[in-house]
């Protein structure tokens, strides 16, 4: 139950980036208001996508990872995600740890890049390989 409640939880984080997720980077990097929003729900959706990640591994009782992104290793290592997904996973979470926690300086028009044209697809694929799991 654990594992569908989170992949709801996704699912609602997602809905609500992409409804004030801005068309135009100049609207994005202009209003701090959306820029923080946006980055925010990047932030918890990767979150999310990590939490039900480790709740996969338990549940199929698979190697224990030793950090968030080998989560991701572990999960492609069992034909769970492909060795594509895996990759962008991981650079997702890299960029949220950036965002988080300001390491260095982050780039407008790399996260909205990120936002705009591939986590949307990601976090769909993602799910839809989960669901197919727990079926």
């Amino acid at each position: 139950m654990r594992i569908k409640d989170k992949t709801e939880e996704i699912e609602i984080f997602l809905e609500e980036l992409i409804s004030f997720l801005p068309a135009g980077f100049d609207e994005y990097k202009t209003s701090s208001m959306v820029k923080s929003a946006c980055e925010r729900h990047f932030e918890k959706i990767i979150e999310a996508i990590v939490d039900l990640a480790f709740l996969i591994v338990k549940e199929k009782g698979l190697k224990n990872p030793e950090d968030d992104k080998s989560v991701f290793n572990i999960l492609k290592d069992n034909q769970i995600i492909s060795e594509k997904l895996s990759e962008r996973l991981k650079n997702a979470k890299g960029m949220r740890n950036i965002l988080a926690h300001e390491y260095g300086s982050i780039d407008d028009e790399t996260v909205f890049h990120a936002l705009t044209e591939e986590l949307e697809d990601d976090v769909k694929e993602f799910i839809k390989e989960i669901k197919k799991l727990m079926k």
